[in-house]
């Protein structure tokens, strides 16, 4: 089983925010998830970056590959942490 860590789109139109999830890479976009490990609201200003850095990290550790803009985002919330 491929896990990926990924954002799950919720909101309504025209005023997205996301969930960081660690799902099964064949499950849908806003489908089932194993765990939710963060949130991101590109619409406020500043723009929402919350993340559990610490299980995003074990996650990957076991195994979870981050989708490319999962990455920007950790690498974001890392350097300002």
């Amino acid at each position: 089983m491929a896990v990926k860590i990924r954002l799950a789109r919720h909101g309504a139109k025209k005023r997205p925010y996301y969930r960081v999830v660690v799902a099964n890479a064949q499950s849908p976009r806003d489908g089932r998830f194993i765990e939710e490990v963060g949130r991101y609201n590109p619409c406020s200003e500043p723009a929402l970056i919350k993340l559990d850095v610490e299980k995003i990290d074990t996650w990957i550790k076991n195994g979870a590959q981050p989708t490319e803009t999962v990455a920007k985002l950790l690498a974001k919330a890392k350097e300002e942490a």
